[in-house]
């Protein structure tokens, strides 16, 4: 792994016994394909008469088999990736899934709502108290300004409840996932809190609150962290009411290195465009495989109301081209092979940030794919980075 400097992804319902991430229902699947399987090869020889009955019959077991073996290979990768974490997730119709809040919420308290509290895993932790081992709350972040909602996570390190830091205020990093996947991503599969304890215990990070998030308060419209015109205005809801809803619940500082924010997939991109539009608000990013071009498709729609213009100012490299570049401090990371074209992307942002005030580090790993092993890889080095920039708890 090189790191060079340049100038220039337990709720009710969502992992119960029959949840759509339940070992239950993959086995089920799994179970119902071979069985499929082996009746078409049963039954085959029974269809090869002519007519339409024998027809309709064969293609009958075709499609019957197909459906069978693609669901169960799209539950394989949902377990892996884990972009819906529920039915109701998946469906649109989760009651406790991210939502947008009604009007009449707009210009009440911002604080953050605790829901409930869970370990820190892989820690040794369970049973520790929290001036050990921290806290992890779920929280819902409600946007003030915007009257945006999602649910998270927040983790507050051991610190946070010591008596030698009873009256200090703690950095923040809000770190985001891909999506669509779910803020429970960045537990369980990239343990954000457990990989920030570990650095620290380590002396290779100060204590920091994570906040753990996923990238669209609107979903299931992916927003690409974008001020819609007519619609959720993302971008807002990120930069000034979550830093709000933070300050007014936890002891989080104010001043230059007060946030950093980091993400993979569609939350690198996030994290990378949030730091170069709000350089005032977040003092450095980490993107972990980001791209550098807000994406288009069915799940975004129209994200900019038909103006080029601000088609433009969401394209990162346009930005460094065309608008003057902040000074700030941005690492990207990702693998040389095995990611599409993310090597040949990142470099073209590197060298359009030369010469300018934006300082764009890099981790670049030989190979490594678009997925949850490789950013677990590169998060320590992130996270230790990210913390350079960021200010001591004061």
């Amino acid at each position: 792994m090189l790191i060079g400097t340049g100038s220039g992804n337990g709720r009710t319902g969502a992992y119960g016994e029959m949840g759509l991430t339940s070992h239950k229902v993959l086995a089920l699947s799994a179970l119902l394909s071979v069985l499929a399987v082996a009746g078409t090869v049963r039954i085959w020889p029974r269809l090869a008469g002519r007519g339409w009955r024998p027809v309709l019959g064969r293609l009958g077991t075709i499609v019957g088999t197909q459906l069978s073996v693609i669901c169960t290979l799209a539950l394989l990768a949902n377990n892996y990736f884990a972009f819906y974490s529920s039915w109701g997730d998946l469906l649109g119709t989760g009651e406790n899934g991210p939502v947008t809040v009604q009007d009449q919420l707009l210009g009440r308290d911002p604080g953050v709502q605790r829901l409930s509290t869970e370990s820190v895993r892989d820690t040794g932790a369970t049973g520790r108290a929290p001036e050990q081992a921290g806290r992890l709350e779920r929280v819902r972040l409600p946007g003030a300004s915007t009257g945006l909602s999602t649910e998270g996570y927040v983790y507050l390190p051991p610190q946070y409840f010591q008596p030698a830091y009873r009256d200090r205020r703690f950095p923040a990093v809000i770190a985001i996932t891909g999506f669509p996947g779910d803020a429970r991503n960045l537990v369980t599969k990239l343990n954000y809190p457990s990989v920030q304890l570990k650095l620290a215990e380590q002396g290779r990070a100060k204590p920091a609150v994570l906040v753990l998030m996923r990238p669209s308060p609107a979903m299931p419209r992916d927003t690409e962290c974008e001020d819609v015109p007519g619609g959720p205005q993302t971008d807002r809801y990120f930069s000034a009411d979550v830093p709000a809803a933070l300050r007014a619940s936890y002891r989080i500082a104010s001043g230059p290195g007060a946030f950093g924010v980091i993400g993979n997939s569609t939350g690198g991109y996030c994290a990378l465009k949030l730091a170069m539009r709000h350089p005032d608000v977040f003092a450095a990013a980490a993107s972990l495989s980001g791209y550098y071009r807000a994406a288009e498709d069915p799940t975004t729609g129209d994200l900019f109301g038909g103006d080029r213009g601000r088609r433009d100012q969401a394209d990162l490299e346009w930005r460094l081209a065309h608008l003057p570049a902040p000074a700030t401090a941005l690492l990207v990371g990702g693998g040389r092979e095995g990611d599409g074209d993310y090597h040949e992307q990142t470099e073209r942002f590197r060298a359009a940030a030369r010469s300018t005030a934006t300082r764009v580090s890099a981790i670049t790993l030989d190979r490594g794919g678009h997925n949850f092993a490789t950013w677990s890889r590169m998060l320590p080095a992130a996270l230790g980075w990210l913390d350079g920039h960021l200010a001591d708890p004061s």
